[in-house]
C-alpha cells in the first residue's frame, strides 16, 4: 500500500499565501500590542484583519465554498493552520479561531438548511462570532460533561432554558451562542442534553464578567454566561432533543486537532526564534548552537514538532474517514498540548534573560500554549480515557481466547 503524504498544489499555493500574509500583515499587528487582543482593539481589529484576509485570498480555509470559504477538508487544514498559527493573530484574521471555527465546523455537518443561512453562513463569511456554552462552574459541566445542569423545558412553541455557564470563549460580543442544556435525565447522566441556537439579543441571555485568563489572544474573551428563562422556538433547536452529547463529538474531535495545528504554529515560531538565537550568541568561548545542552533542546524541539505533526496526520485522516476517531484525537491532543509547551519553554530556556522578556514573543507564547493542557479535555482526562478504551479491549480480548479455550 503506497502512503502518500504529499498536499496537493492547490493547498500547498494556499500554505505559501498564509505564510506571507502572517509574516507581513499579521505579526506586525501581533508584535506592536504585544499579542493581546483587548488592547489591539478586540472586534474592530478582527474585522480590519479579515478584510485584509480575504483580499489576500486567504480567508476561511475551512468554510464550505458556498459562504466563501476553501472547503478544506481536516488533513488539507493542518499545514494552512499552522501557518496561521504562527501569529498568535493569524487563527483570527483567517477566521478560524476558537469557538468560530469549531462552531462553523459542527453547523457545517448538523444544522438544517434554515439554520445555516440565519447562523453558519453569516459566522462563515465573518459577519458575526459564536460562542459554544457548555462549561458550568463546579458542580456542573466541566472535564465530564455529563455533569450538565443547564436545564430546558419544552413549553407552548419552544424551550425555556436556566442556567449559569462560565469561561465561555468569545461571548462578549458573540453574534449567537450554541447552548448545551439538559432536557432528560439528571446530572451524571450520559444522555439527555440537547443543544440550542440563541441569537445574544435572545430575553434572558446575560454575558457576565470576563474571567482573567493567561491567554489574551481570543476576541470576546472567557466569561461567564447566564440563562435566566431564556426562550428559544422549536426551530432553535441544532439536530434533534437528547442528542446534544453525540453531536458535541462532531466538533470536539475536529475542534482539538485544530486547536493542534494552530499552536503548533506557534511553538514552531518559538523554535525559529531560538534557533536565530543560538546561532549568533557567543559564550563560553563558541556560539550557543555548537554547545551540547543547547543542541539537546534544539533536538528535543524537532523531535517533539516532528511527532506532533505525525500524530495530527494520523488523527486528522481518520476524521476525513469518517471515523470517531476518538483515540487517535486523544493520543495527539494529550502529546501536543505538552510538546507545544516544551518546545516554547524549551526555546525561552535557550534565549535566557530575553526569553522572559517582552523583548521576544516567547514570554506570550509561552502564556498562550499553557492552557490548552485544560482547554477541550485535560491531559489527565484524555489518558483515562486512552488507557480506559486499551484495558477495555484487553479484556475482550481474553474473553475471547477463554471462549474459544472452552470450546
Amino acid at each position: 500500500m503506497t502512503i502518500d503524504l504529499a498536499y496537493s498544489g492547490q493547498v500547498q499555493e494556499l500554505v505559501a499565501r498564509t505564510r506571507a500574509f502572517v509574516h507581513e500583515v499579521v505579526l506586525p499587528v501581533e508584535d506592536e500590542y504585544r499579542g493581546d487582543i483587548t488592547a489591539a482593539g478586540g472586534d474592530a481589529m478582527r474585522v480590519r484583519l479579515q478584510d485584509a484576509a480575504k483580499e489576500a485570498g486567504v480567508f476561511a480555509p475551512h468554510a464550505p465554498v458556498e459562504y466563501g470559504g476553501h472547503g478544506l477538508g481536516m488533513s488539507d487544514r493542518a499545514p494552512v493552520f499552522e501557518e496561521a498559527g504562527y501569529s498568535l493573530f493569524g487563527p483570527i484574521a483567517l477566521n478560524i479561531a476558537a469557538p468560530d471555527e469549531g462552531n462553523a465546523h459542527m453547523l457545517t455537518h448538523i444544522a438544517d438548511p434554515d439554520q445555516k443561512s440565519r447562523f453558519l453562513e453569516p459566522l462563515a463569511r465573518g459577519a458575526v462570532r459564536s460562542a459554544f456554552a457548555m462549561t458550568e462552574p463546579a458542580p456542573g459541566a466541566g472535564s465530564d460533561p455529563s455533569a450538565l445542569r443547564t436545564r430546558a423545558h419544552r413549553v407552548d412553541g419552544g424551550w425555556r432554558i436556566t442556567g449559569h455557564k462560565h469561561f465561555i470563549t468569545g461571548a462578549d460580543g458573540a453574534g449567537f451562542f450554541i447552548v448545551m442544556a439538559r432536557t432528560s435525565g439528571e446530572p451524571g447522566m450520559r444522555g439527555g442534553a440537547t443543544m440550542f441556537l440563541a441569537p445574544a439579543d435572545s430575553p434572558g441571555l446575560r454575558v457576565g464578567r470576563h474571567i482573567g485568563t493567561l491567554d489574551r489572544s481570543m476576541v470576546g474573551g472567557h466569561c461567564e454566561v447566564f440563562f435566566d428563562d431564556m426562550f428559544v422556538p422549536d426551530d432553535a433547536v441544532l439536530g434533534a432533543v437528547d442528542r446534544g452529547f453525540e453531536y458535541a463529538q462532531v466538533r470536539l474531535g475536529p475542534a482539538r486537532m485544530t486547536h493542534v495545528m494552530r499552536w503548533l504554529g506557534a511553538a514552531r515560531r518559538g523554535h525559529d526564534i531560538a534557533l536565530e538565537r543560538v546561532v549568533r550568541r557567543e559564550a563560553f568561548g563558541d556560539r550557543l548552537g555548537d554547545l551540547g545542552m543547547a543542541q539537546k533542546m534544539i533536538a528535543d524541539n524537532e523531535i517533539d514538532i516532528a511527532a506532533t505533526r505525525a500524530l495530527l496526520v494520523r488523527a486528522c485522516w481518520e476524521l476525513d474517514r469518517g471515523e470517531a476517531a476518538a483515540n487517535a484525537t486523544s493520543i495527539a491532543k494529550t502529546y501536543a498540548a505538552e510538546a507545544i509547551f516544551r518546545i516554547v519553554d524549551r526555546s525561552i530556556q535557550l534565549c535566557g534573560g530575553l526569553g522572559v522578556s517582552d523583548d521576544l514573543p516567547l514570554a506570550r507564547l509561552s502564556r498562550e500554549v499553557r492552557p490548552f493542557r485544560v482547554y477541550d479535555g485535560p491531559s489527565e482526562v484524555h489518558r483515562w480515557a486512552i488507557a480506559k478504551r486499551a484495558v477495555g479491549a484487553a479484556k475482550r480480548a481474553a474473553a475471547r481466547r477463554s471462549e474459544l479455550a472452552a470450546r
